[in-house]
């Protein structure tokens, strides 16, 4: 008896230290891997090397090595993201092998560039021969004829050539295309957990979106934290318009500490539809920490607060949009429907004829115009926009017509 409370205690203890190690100081890696992209993205590397020194301070951490080696390139000091990339091997094999042949390339040193690449292309960090040759980073040798020489050699098996090309043609909606593929799959590698992944793509790209879920929730029983999996269930839930499950897929992802802020967004829509306001708000208020001028998370933001009745924070995110992008005619959509909701007809009115002088083809907000018009007491000005509507083929101003213009 004392002996499995020992053992008890012992485990608590050990889960308690896993946990502090995880978390630190209070804020997850995720936190920190986001803050630096944020940064990283916004041309400011120098303030996520600042936060990523804190958190490795607290907890060594590849990813955090790998996102601050990310950062030393962007300011051009590759000798500290050589130094980052090192560390991060010794954390985790290999991991740092892609980063330090970028690096080379950079520095226009070929040979020790694919010296690194060649690693790489023999662990689980393999990249894609996409990812590797859209990387700007490789520009820089991709004419000298050590780079020639080594695309000479098949690093991609027959299996992942044609997943990469079914994802290209599903990517693009070339469906017979990337049917044609898969049957080509099928034929030497039929069951393979690569040829029911490649299917479930065709089937989300042709619409089957219940045989998709069902081939990758099959996938995932032996893959749990398999990204790509994940994500494509995610999207395959949503077309399906099973928003709940979505959700709960984006939430997997996330506790994988993908350091993806999009998935945040994702995961903000889906509570959005099943209802679930305050945890879109507490999703899209995290996003726009981070990318605080974000058009659709402001869009969003903004619909999320009118929807929980705070007009006023909606109106003040829809402002900060229309500020950012002054020429967009959705930004004056997004207010005007606000201050309709809100009753003030005038403002409504002002802001869809912006709309409109950007987008006059628009008939929905003919229509909504007619009604803010109508609201206004300016019937005859609200039959033009009602019958502007309908010749637009929107049939929902057929009933205001008959309602107000015709005596």
């Amino acid at each position: 008896m004392r002996n499995s409370i020992l053992s008890i205690v012992k485990t608590v203890i050990i889960i308690s230290v896993l946990v502090v190690s995880e978390v630190a100081d209070g804020q997850p890696v995720l936190d920190y891997l986001l803050q630096a992209k944020a940064f990283n993205a916004s041309g400011q590397p120098e303030q996520s090397v600042r936060i990523l020194t804190e958190a490795l301070d607290k907890q060594k951490d590849n990813r955090l090595l790998l996102e601050r080696a990310e950062a030393f390139i962007l300011k051009g000091d590759y000798s500290e993201a050589i130094a980052d990339y090192n560390e991060a091997n010794n954390l985790s094999d290999k991991s740092g092998e892609f980063g330090l042949a970028k690096v080379y390339a950079l520095k226009s040193d070929a040979a020790t560039s694919l010296y690194h690449l060649e690693i790489n292309m023999k662990t689980d960090h393999k990249r894609s021969e996409k990812e590797i040759m859209l990387d700007p980073a490789f520009s820089r040798i991709e004419n000298k004829p050590e780079w020639r020489q080594f695309w000479k050699k098949d690093w991609y098996s027959v299996p992942e050539e044609k997943i990469s090309e079914i994802e290209f043609y599903t990517s693009n909606g070339k469906i017979e295309e990337a049917s044609a593929a898969l049957n080509e799959l099928k034929k030497s590698y039929q069951g393979s957990a690569i040829t029911e992944y490649a299917e479930s793509l065709v089937d989300i790209s042709a619409g089957r979106f219940t045989a998709a879920v069902k081939i990758l929730s099959g996938l995932l029983t032996s893959e749990p934290d398999n990204e790509k999996y994940l994500r494509s269930l995610a999207l395959a839930q949503e077309r399906l318009g099973n928003s709940a499950g979505a959700s709960q897929t984006y939430s997997k992802l996330l506790s994988l500490d993908v350091a993806d802020a999009n998935i945040i967004t994702l995961r903000a829509e889906c509570y959005r539809k099943t209802g679930e306001t305050d945890k879109a708000i507490a999703d899209i208020d995290k996003y726009l920490s981070l990318y605080p001028a974000d058009r659709k998370a402001l869009s969003l933001a903004g619909k999320l607060n009118a929807s929980s009745g705070d007009n006023l924070k909606a109106l003040k995110y829809f402002s900060e949009n229309l500020k950012n992008n002054p020429n967009d005619p959705q930004c004056y959509i997004d207010r005007a429907n606000s201050y309709l909701s809100a009753r003030s007809w005038d403002w409504a009115v002002k802001d869809y004829t912006m709309a409109l002088d950007l987008e006059p083809g628009n008939s929905d907000v003919w229509l909504n115009k007619g009604i803010a018009l109508l609201n206004s007491g300016k019937t005859e000005d609200a039959c033009f926009d009602f019958r502007k509507s309908f010749s637009l083929g929107n049939k929902k101003a057929t009933d205001y017509i008959s309602r107000h213009c015709i005596k």
